[in-house]
Formats: structure tokens, sequence, C-alpha cells
């Protein structure tokens, strides 16, 4: 049996999710997501441009005594999530929806050699606190 590696869904736990869906929306669209699936759980978007519109996103209602809390990403958990920029532009154009929207911007875009020649990222966060990155990093092109 082999595995691909890559990610087939990716589920979040929010306080609300209808009340953050606009955030996600606005986000995961700029992504080349589409909202596809909703009930009274919570959202789905999958890949529009994805052969098989994976990954999908889900945000659902956070349960259990910490359920209205602000995560804590450094609790055990999730720490963020990263999606992968086709260029440096990219970064700067969702900076400025993520401006546009009023969403929590952690670190504006910038060189973080220290991830890795070329690194260039934005991190934000949703409105629940859970950190999300959007970086480009060049990748070296295979001869074969």
């Amino acid at each position: 049996m082999s595995a691909r590696g890559f990610i087939h869904h990716l589920d979040l736990t929010v306080k609300d999710p209808w009340a953050s869906a606009p955030f996600y929306d606005a986000v995961l669209g700029f992504m080349g997501y589409r909202r596809w699936s909703e009930d009274e759980n919570g959202i789905d978007w999958e890949h529009a441009a994805s052969r098989d519109q994976l990954p999908t996103i889900g945000i659902f209602r956070a349960r259990g005594e910490n359920a209205s809390r602000i995560h804590d990403r450094y609790s055990p958990g999730l720490h963020h999530v990263a999606w992968i920029a086709e260029c440096r532009e990219d970064v700067d154009r969702l900076h400025a929806l993520l401006l546009e929207i009023g969403a929590t911007v952690l670190d504006p875009p910038a060189d973080y050699q220290e991830y890795g020649k070329g690194y260039y990222a934005v991190m934000f966060a949703d409105p629940d606190g859970l950190k999300l990155e959007f970086v480009y990093e060049p990748r070296e092109q295979s001869g074969t």
C-alpha cells in the first residue's frame, strides 16, 4: 500500500461556525476553495481547482468545557496551519484582503530565512485565535 502523503481533509473547531464563515469564505475563497457543504454541525469547503476537490477544510462547533475559550496554540492540539502560495505577490494580496476584512494579522508579510531560503509568509488568526499562515517558498525544479 502506498500513501501519497497529502492531506485529505482538515477539520477545525470554532466557537460559532456561522460567525466564522465570512472570514473563512474570504480567506479560503482567495486560495481557490468554495463552500460545498453545510449542516447544523458546521461548514466544509472544497478546492475548486483540484481534480478531486481535496483537501477539504471544515469548521465545526466546539464542544466541551473549553469550547468558549480562545485557542492557545501552545497547549496540546493544533499549533497552526500553513498553505502554500504560488508567489510572493499572492502572500501580499492575501495580506491586503486580511486587512480589508479586519482580520487579525499576527505578522505581516516578511522574509523568514530561518525557515528556508526565500521563505516569505504572512501569519494571521481566525476569529477564534487559530494561527494560520500563507507561505511562498521557492522550490527547486527537477530536470527530469
